[in-house]
């Protein structure tokens, strides 16, 4: 007896709808500006050029988002790197000091510097 209350309790709560959740929703270039300036914005620069005051001291150059190869890149790819990082660089991985939400809103952000656009064969 106590199986099927459990069996029918179960059944009961699947058939419930979730609440809608949004991810779009959550996604904010002006709150990417904010945070790309906090955490960002010494390496990679203001505008996005890879010429942020503290690109000298480094070994490996920071990206320059208006690289044709950075506008290239997917929205994928930027927020792949964001999360994990380089390999033999000195970007690192911010996957455990940002939220999902702000890692889409700064690659909302990068793409306002600099727009998607596909490398042409």
């Amino acid at each position: 007896m106590k199986h099927a209350a459990f069996l029918f309790s179960f059944i009961f709560l699947l058939g419930l709808p979730l609440p809608a959740q949004s991810e779009e929703a959550q996604v904010s270039p002006q709150k990417g500006k904010a945070i790309y300036k906090a955490h960002c914005m010494g390496c990679h620069g203001i505008h996005g050029k890879g010429d942020g005051p503290d690109a000298a001291n480094l070994i490996v150059s920071p990206a320059n988002f208006h690289r044709p190869e950075s506008r290239a890149k997917s929205e994928m790819d930027l927020r792949g790197t964001i999360i994990w990082g380089l390999a033999f660089s000195p970007m690192h991985g911010w996957w455990k000091k940002l939220s999902g939400d702000e890692m889409h809103s700064v690659t909302a952000y990068i793409r306002q510097l600099a727009p998607h656009q596909p490398l042409r064969p």
